[in-house]
């Protein structure tokens, strides 16, 4: 049996095990249904709550990324006006310097159009000019070939050799007052010793006197002459002359053996027979003398040089430069006087078959210079220091000295 107490008048009273089960029963069911209607208010009103603070969330989420949004939004169009704007200055300031170099290309187009009008008109000019001065030039030589046919033809052979001998006056006496002014050039009248030769060449310097001296013979024959003479047969006469009135060049003039391949050649040298002699043709006169001269001085050059040097003891660190300059500028006369000598050559043919010989011995005459210019490139630092103590133990001291700079 089970004792329940009441709650409002306190008695006590008894009930079976069943009568209890059922009131427990009674009242557990009533509790829960009670319990589950509370919960389920409370449920109600925390679900209407947490929609209520998510939908509050919700919305002051959505703001902050508006307002973000729209931070970023105006970030964005400022970016973009700022970028347009650089954007339009660039292009601005691109269209203002293409403008320029247009500008620029117009006007260096215009120089170069200007310059290219400028550059034809001088090459007309100077085609022009080289043309009336070929023409010129021409003139003169069909002249001067003339001259030369009537003058072989009207004399005789004495009038012939005398005629050489004032035609090479007068063409020395033209160059005397421009070219030579400290020379002397005068008939050989000196017969102390049994003979002479017809001229006699020679030159000063103010300061070492005699640099250079020349004896000249001119010989001649005409066509119609019985007994024809060979150039060879003078030169032991001629070498003779040139010792005894002590010049240091022999030059035979002639106009012997015409059909002669060797002396038509040009400016023929026969020091293998007789030391520092030369046979030529009357157009080699002026030449020879210029160029025995212009080697005479250069040597005079340097051999002033090398007393200087002996004498000071000064530098020798650029002698041997000087030396090559000289003989690139010898080689440059030589190449300039070959060019003349072709562009005579051409003129001459151009203007009468019968000098065709003569074109030749002008290309011939190139070898010879050649010679010449073989010559003085063998003038080196060695010969001239030969048997010179001094000089050699000058360039001794030098290379010692740039071996030392050099380590």
């Amino acid at each position: 049996m089970q004792e329940i107490k009441c709650p409002k008048c306190g008695e006590v009273f008894q009930v079976d095990d069943s009568g209890y089960a059922a009131i427990v029963k009674q009242v557990r069911d009533k509790e829960f249904t009670m319990e589950i209607q509370n919960r389920e208010s409370q449920y109600i009103s925390e679900k209407e709550n947490a929609v209520k603070f998510a939908v509050l969330d919700a919305e002051r989420n959505f703001n902050e990324k508006l307002s973000q949004k729209d931070a970023e939004l105006s970030e964005l169009k400022n970016k973009l006006l700022s970028y347009d704007k650089d954007k339009k200055l660039e292009i601005s300031e691109l269209v203002t310097k293409l403008n320029n170099e247009l500008a620029e290309k117009e006007t260096c187009i215009t120089k170069l159009t200007s310059e290219k009008a400028l550059t034809e008109k001088e090459c007309q000019l100077r085609e022009q000019s080289i043309k009336d001065n070929y023409e010129t030039q021409l003139r003169f030589k069909d002249e001067e070939i003339e001259r030369y046919k009537d003058f072989k033809s009207k004399m005789s052979t004495k009038m012939v050799g005398e005629s050489l001998e004032q035609h090479c006056e007068i063409e020395f006496n033209k160059l005397r007052a421009t070219g030579f002014q400290n020379a002397y050039f005068e008939k050989d009248n000196d017969i102390k010793s049994g003979s002479k030769g017809d001229y006699i060449f020679r030159e000063s310097d103010t300061e070492s006197g005699e640099f250079i001296s020349i004896m000249f013979e001119m010989k001649n024959e005409t066509d119609t002459t019985s007994s024809k003479k060979k150039n060879e047969d003078f030169f032991k006469e001629l070498d003779k002359d040139t010792s005894e009135k002590k010049c240091e060049y022999a030059v035979l003039v002639s106009l012997l053996e015409p059909e002669s391949e060797l002396y038509n050649s040009g400016i023929v040298d026969v020091s293998y027979k007789y030391e520092k002699m030369y046979v030529i043709r009357p157009q080699f006169f002026i030449p020879i003398i210029t160029l025995l001269r212009n080697a005479s001085l250069n040597s005079l050059s340097y051999r002033k040089e090398l007393a200087l040097i002996k004498a000071q003891n000064i530098d020798v660190s650029n002698f041997e430069a000087e030396m090559n300059d000289f003989k690139e500028k010898f080689s440059r006369n030589f190449e300039l006087a070959s060019k003349k000598f072709k562009t005579a050559i051409e003129e001459i043919d151009k203007t009468i078959d019968h000098l065709q010989k003569t074109k030749e011995a002008l290309l011939s005459s190139e070898n010879n210079l050649r010679l010449a210019n073989d010559k003085a490139e063998d003038l080196s630092i060695k010969r001239l220091t030969k048997n010179n103590p001094t000089m050699q133990a000058k360039f001794d001291e030098l290379k010692l000295s740039e071996l030392k700079k050099s380590e």
